[in-house]
């Protein structure tokens, strides 16, 4: 067994660890950290249940490793709380505003999902004009969180809870100007990745 260390910043705390040259982000930060609110799901990077924030973007730590992101700046869902008052992200009151999880598996992916999706740029497999940075509509937010799966079928109040926190008018938007149903969402979102059909 080959090892190396690995100097890594996890929500604001810097950690030196020697391991496995063949340790994943997602097994270092649970098995090695104790941090176990990163949930691993398929283990094959389908499912999005265990997306953490590296360097600011979104990444499945399931298939990252650990000694590629040597000197990385990782931040997961217990990092998202403001870390001197442990106020809660606004995206994560928004999930709880919303109810926009139900057995809450799969809400610590969404919500870093969610937080790394809001700050990029630029157009999604669906935006019209490819050389625009277009608004997060509920069309745009369901596409560009296709990544993040929910058994439970939470799609419409997770889609709602991010437009909450993307611009002041977009929870009316969202409830007003386009008919969602459970069922177009949950299409959306299995199309994307291959599996939906009506």
């Amino acid at each position: 067994m080959r090892t190396s260390h690995v100097t890594v910043t996890v929500n604001g705390d810097p950690r030196t660890l020697e391991v496995d040259n063949r340790t994943s982000v997602l097994d270092l930060l649970r098995e090695r950290l104790a941090l176990t609110g990163t949930k691993k799901g398929c283990d094959h990077g389908q499912c999005g249940a265990c997306t953490v924030l590296i360097n600011g973007r979104r990444l499945n730590s399931c298939l990252a490793l650990a000694v590629a992101h040597d000197g990385a700046d990782i931040r997961t869902v217990e990092g998202l709380a403001d870390g001197d008052t442990q106020d809660l992200h606004p995206l994560q009151r928004a999930f709880l505003r919303h109810d926009a999880f139900q057995c809450g598996y799969c809400t610590p992916g969404q919500l870093c999902s969610a937080v790394g999706m809001i700050s990029e740029p630029g157009p999604s497999a669906i935006t019209a004009d490819l050389m625009s940075d277009p608004p997060l509509t509920p069309a745009e937010i369901r596409e560009r969180m296709s990544g993040n799966l929910c058994r439970c079928g939470a799609y419409v109040n997770i889609v709602t809870a991010i437009g909450s926190e993307v611009s002041p008018a977009s929870d009316a938007a969202i409830s007003g100007d386009e008919s969602i149903t459970g069922d177009d969402v949950a299409y959306s979102w299995l199309a994307a990745r291959g599996r939906g059909g009506r």
